[in-house]
């Protein structure tokens, strides 16, 4: 298999958390999305990937896999141990919707390409960029935090005491988020499952400061 990844990327953070947790070997493939306008913008890069992001999972049998979620998803169906989802119907639907709450309500405002509109089509500073950019993962994490501190089926994890699927889509967005100085004070839940996780060797090999394009 081979990941096409950038450093930074939440999303291929995500997926390479999930290879690492599976124990599975790949090709890390950097794509760096600053450099020359964005490498994700090429037309070899866009063959693999028609929406020009990260990351894209190659397989062995030429097919190009998109989308960070069904990335784990996948690799979860394909390679079932150790799971990332656990058994039970209700508890699986309860671990996706904290994964979710974070991929598609915090994530996607905050992406590269919507601070880069901003910015670059708005307008708006990089003082009120980085203002937007606080706001939605503070009130998005605290959601989170709420759902966390007050249910029994979490553990050291997000889910028991066992790192999962939620984990590999929490820790990517606490990075982020203390990169650019939101304040996560309010949130002990979280930093302590972030704390957790980061004694663990995947979660530490998977860090952007462990990539080879990292800067």
């Amino acid at each position: 298999m081979k990941l096409f990844s950038y450093f930074r990327s939440s999303a291929s953070y995500r997926v390479r958390i999930a290879l690492n947790l599976k124990g599975l070997s790949y090709e890390l493939i950097p794509v760096h999305l600053l450099k020359e306008g964005g490498e994700q913008f090429k037309p070899h890069y866009r063959k693999l990937n028609a929406d020009a992001l990260v990351p894209t999972l190659q397989l062995d049998s030429g097919d190009a896999l998109t989308q960070s979620l069904a990335l784990i998803e996948y690799l979860e169906e394909t390679y079932p141990f150790p799971a990332l989802l656990p058994t039970n119907p209700t508890d699986r639907a309860w671990v996706r919707s904290i994964a979710l709450s974070i991929a598609c309500d915090i994530h996607p405002i905050d992406n590269l390409r919507v601070l880069r509109y901003l910015q670059n089509e708005m307008g708006v500073s990089e003082d009120d960029k980085n203002r937007w950019y606080r706001h939605w993962v503070e009130q998005g994490l605290a959601s989170v935090e709420r759902v966390l501190a007050h249910d029994a089926r979490v553990g050291r994890f997000c889910f028991g005491d066992t790192p999962g699927f939620a984990d590999c889509v929490l820790i990517p967005q606490v990075a982020n988020g203390q990169r650019m100085q939101c304040d996560l004070s309010g949130m002990p839940t979280i930093l302590r499952i972030n704390e957790a996780c980061l004694k663990l060797p995947a979660f530490v090999d998977a860090s952007p400061a462990h990539q080879p394009d990292a800067e």
